[in-house]
């Protein structure tokens, strides 16, 4: 246990999270989504499929804070996967019955500490940042972070849509068809996913192998995941027969809503874009949802996209959910060269 990184009160402890004590972050989560959104959004087999990762160690990764009672008072991740380790994210929650005890600035002094050993292995001269989402409805949060150096750069959106009416069919540009994701094809399509999203702000070029490997481990480990989800466009007139031009990647629920189809990766390649391919992608997505008995769909957006994909889902009629609004706070640890995409003339 560590006390030195900040003070907190008496009785309380600092150390790393274990795989015993996921019930009880996920209740000191949930407890914090129940005050700030009034619904508990996680549950403990997905918290353990990320946990399980084999490059996240809980014992460097994590820091956690108990009451004197042993309740979860506050817990936070660190995630630094993978080359250039140029960006590190992080992400928890301070239970609300002990916020106001100091616990959020001890967590972040922790991140600040565990930072600097990602630092030594970042890519020379280039810039490094620490960043957040955190649910934009939590302004105590946002001040908590503003005043430990953070500043909010983005925000990102939840839309969603009913599915359970009369759906429009999609129209396919010439050329392209749409099939499901086959066994053996898994390596072809994270690439096709990874030059889809180079245009997205905030990508960063990892190894692909570092990236396939994460993949891999949520396929393999995931409950949820569904091959007959995973819609493949496919252009047949390209050079290279069966080339994929785009890729919807669902699964049959949300993290948080049974009811709740999800659309967790939509991309189109740069030589297919404006040809109408992302729209009918989404509508035989929603189709497909529909069919399985989904009322509803939805998907994560950054709210400023650089290709315009905001644009694109309210085109298709989805709408944003007011109780999933997030903001990205971004903490510069050292300037130099941004790696990550920022604009499209990039």
């Amino acid at each position: 246990m560590d006390n030195r990184i900040h003070g907190l009160p008496a009785g309380y402890i600092s150390r790393p999270a274990t795989f015993d004590d996921l019930e009880g972050v996920v209740g000191a989560i949930n407890a914090a989504s129940v005050k700030l959104i009034g619904a508990s959004l996680f549950t403990v087999d997905e918290f353990r499929l990320e946990w399980d990762l084999p490059t996240f160690h809980l014992d460097t990764d994590t820091r956690m804070v108990v009451s004197p009672q042993g309740q979860v008072a506050g817990v936070l991740e660190y995630w630094d996967l993978n080359e250039p380790h140029v960006r590190y994210d992080l992400w928890g929650r301070v239970h609300p019955e002990h916020e106001g005890m100091g616990i959020g600035s001890h967590l972040l002094a922790w991140i600040d500490e565990r930072a600097k050993r990602s630092i030594l292995s970042a890519a020379k001269g280039a810039r490094v940042v620490l960043r957040s989402f955190l649910p934009s409805v939590d302004l105590e949060a946002g001040k908590l972070f503003e005043n430990n150096g953070y500043c909010m750069i983005r925000h990102a959106l939840r839309m969603v849509i009913d599915v359970d009416g009369d759906l429009p069919a999609p129209q396919w540009p010439a050329g392209i068809r749409v099939r499901t994701m086959r066994a053996g094809e898994e390596a072809e399509v994270v690439r096709a996913v990874r030059d889809s999203f180079k245009d997205h702000f905030g990508y960063i070029e990892v190894p692909f192998e570092q990236d396939f490997k994460r993949w891999m481990h949520m396929i393999e480990n995931d409950v949820n995941y569904d091959p007959s989800l995973w819609f493949l466009a496919v252009d047949e007139e390209g050079i290279a027969r069966d080339h994929i031009a785009g890729m919807s990647l669902c699964w049959p629920k949300s993290f948080d809503d049974p009811d709740l189809g999800w659309v967790g990766t939509l991309g189109v390649r740069r030589p297919w874009r404006r040809r109408g391919l992302g729209l009918a992608l989404l509508q035989h997505s929603f189709i497909e949802l529909h069919q399985r008995g989904k009322p509803r769909a939805g998907l994560g957006v950054d709210a400023e996209s650089l290709t315009g994909a905001t644009r694109l889902y309210l085109k298709a009629g989805m709408r944003p959910d007011p109780r999933h609004q997030f903001s990205l706070y971004e903490k510069e640890l050292r300037p130099g060269i941004d790696l990550s995409t920022r604009s499209l003339e990039e």
